[in-house]
């Protein structure tokens, strides 16, 4: 069973940078496929970027050059920067990892609100 921890989220403004991280435990972040999400309120969850063991990453079109994935193997900390925020990026933003790319057990956190202002 692994354990995710988000932090990081925060009011920012239209423009700004936030640096999300979440926190692993019980297994290692370059051992698992990872992933970030969010929900935006009255909208399903909704993938935002992936990185795969292998280090291969996928981005949803709507981040594409402003959000980055990575992780920190040592930390055990998984990492999305937010660059260029916009008011519709406001939402619950959620780490996600499964046992193998094939797996259909997910593991998530408790996610950390991110807010966007004008």
């Amino acid at each position: 069973q692994v354990q995710l921890v988000e932090s990081g989220g925060g009011l920012v403004q239209a423009g700004g940078s936030l640096r999300l991280s979440c926190t692993a435990s019980g297994g290692n972040v370059a051992d698992l496929p990872m992933a970030w999400y969010r929900q935006i309120p009255g909208n399903e969850r909704e993938a935002i970027a992936k990185i795969r063991i292998e280090d291969t990453k996928w981005y949803a079109d709507f981040v594409k050059g402003r959000f980055t994935i990575s992780r920190d193997s040592v930390k055990n900390v998984l990492y999305l920067d937010m660059n260029g925020l916009k008011l519709d990026d406001t939402g619950i933003y959620y780490c996600n990892a499964r046992p193998a790319a094939w797996s259909s057990v997910n593991w998530w956190g408790r996610g950390t609100q991110v807010t966007v202002s004008s």
